[in-house]
């Protein structure tokens, strides 16, 4: 099935609504035929990840971005099931250790980036240092920053620098072989609710409720600014983002796969040669003397 995922891109520079991006939308799938598609997807992304791995010129690095209960790590556990974990691996950032904050923001996420071959998944990522802190910039006195040492001095110059620095960040990045992918999962505020009663009311999945959640509810508003802030000034031919409709799994999932399967199709991947036919020969003619 052809989805022109173009409208899902962000245009960076460009005024965004997030208002105008669909949260429910299905792309002609049902959830028969969306298990057909991430079923083939995943045989595809197999093949070509180890082509990927084999070809070491590239790195992806994936970046999830969402609200609660929006379904990444069901995006995560579906579309790169098939993927050798030799190949790609998954980080999760929670709130920033005493270390961390000893160091730039940056740091603990330049840490986790990807070496050449490799497949790195940012479950949230330094996008938060723009989005939980630009809500709660009281967060950002932690960091201990000269010339920011109250919540009055953190102005819009403050916040446009950092967009800038992630920005020049990730070009370089991408200059040097990394190719990014950036995913906003958009899930509506009626469909969150819903995913969170269902936590309440399913014993196994009681786990994966906090009040914390209800917090970050409540400003749901502010963080919706925050959400179209970050994908006006960070979408870049290099880095775009991709918002992706939530509130039906099976399609967020198969977007996903898409967009990523799109990626690793237009880098022109091969294997690389065999160190030579001869050495072959040889290899084989004494391997079948033993």
């Amino acid at each position: 099935m052809n989805y022109d995922y173009s409208k899902l891109r962000v245009e960076g520079g460009t005024k965004v609504n997030l208002k105008n991006f669909a949260t429910c939308e299905d792309g002609g799938f049902t959830k028969k035929t969306a298990k057909r598609e991430i079923k083939d997807n995943i045989k595809e992304l197999k093949e070509l990840q180890e082509m990927f791995y084999a070809d070491d010129r590239y790195s992806l690095l994936i970046i999830l971005q969402a609200r609660d209960a929006a379904g990444k790590d069901g995006v995560i556990r579906h579309v790169m099931s098939g993927i050798n974990p030799q190949g790609c691996r998954v980080h999760s950032f929670k709130t920033p250790t005493k270390t961390e904050l000893e160091h730039d923001y940056f740091w603990r996420h330049y840490r986790a980036l990807p070496q050449r071959g490799m497949i790195e998944i940012f479950n949230r990522s330094h996008y938060e240092n723009v989005l939980a802190t630009k809500v709660n910039p009281q967060w950002i006195l932690n960091e201990r920053i000269p010339g920011y040492e109250s919540v009055e001095k953190i102005d819009q110059q403050f916040w446009d620098s950092r967009y800038e620095a992630i920005n020049a960040i990730e070009k370089h990045l991408h200059q040097n072989g990394t190719r990014i992918l950036k995913f906003f999962l958009n899930v509506s505020k009626e469909e969150q609710k819903e995913r969170f009663l269902s936590r309440i009311d399913e014993p196994q999945k009681n786990w994966k409720f906090s009040t914390a959640d209800l917090q970050v509810r409540s400003q749901w508003d502010a963080y919706e600014e925050a959400f179209e802030e970050m994908l006006e000034k960070t979408s870049m031919p290099h880095a775009p983002w991709y918002v992706i409709p939530a509130d039906k799994k099976f399609f967020a999932r198969v977007a996903v796969g898409d967009i990523i399967l799109e990626l690793f199709r237009s880098l022109d991947l091969h294997y690389p040669p065999a160190e030579s036919q001869e050495m072959l020969a040889e290899a084989r003619e004494l391997l079948e003397r033993e």
